[in-house]
């Protein structure tokens, strides 16, 4: 039996400016995925691709060149070009609202203010699509947002983020195999912690 095809987007910025953001955290999620995988990203229309496979599915990876805002034409142009169905598309983006490293695996749900989480549901038409999210934490004073986001992750974050990075991966892998809701069960950062 042929596995399946996913279209996996990480959420980023172009450019040397934006590596190590915070807000670039889908990005360094997806170069993570393709570690050691002998695969490389190639510059194609729209994005950065690359493909590997896991336990007989093929993953397409996307990391889009338009920018954080419109993210979504990148995510509904390969998804119209490779044939893939809204419920094997995984965006991973960066959240503001959960502590740092903290996953949150949805079916679907609000973009939260995340502009490339808007751009996709606008250019998909619906917000009914799996999106991992990467918690980044709040910790930045009144009016902070913009420059926190955009800024490098820094001190005990840069330590705990490889960890972070694998933990991320994982959640992928569990969805494209096993499904979104055993790996929202095996990788969601239990409801415990919510009062951070």
């Amino acid at each position: 039996m042929a596995g399946k095809k996913f279209l996996i987007a990480g959420l980023g910025n172009i450019g040397p400016e934006y590596e190590g953001t915070r807000h670039n955290i889908g990005f360094m999620v997806l170069d993570n995925l393709i570690k050691g995988s002998g695969t490389f990203f190639t510059t194609a229309r729209l994005g950065d691709t690359a493909t590997i496979s896991y336990k007989g599915n093929k993953l397409f990876l996307l990391k889009p060149s338009t920018y954080m805002n419109l993210s979504g034409k990148a995510v509904n142009y390969w998804m119209q070009e490779e044939k893939i169905p809204l419920e094997n598309l995984l965006v991973v983006s960066d959240d503001l609202a959960l502590p740092f490293g903290h996953l949150r695996m949805r079916k679907k749900g609000s973009n939260g203010g995340h502009n490339g989480l808007l751009s996709v549901e606008e250019c998909l038409n619906t917000g009914a699509f799996c999106r991992l999210r990467v918690g980044i934490s709040s910790s930045f004073s009144r009016g902070g947002q913009i420059d926190y986001v955009l800024g490098k992750i820094e001190s005990e974050d840069l330590k705990q983020l490889p960890a972070v990075l694998d933990n991320a991966c994982e959640a992928i892998k569990a969805f494209t195999f096993a499904g979104p809701d055993r790996a929202m069960n095996q990788y969601n950062t239990k409801k415990a912690d919510k009062a951070e």
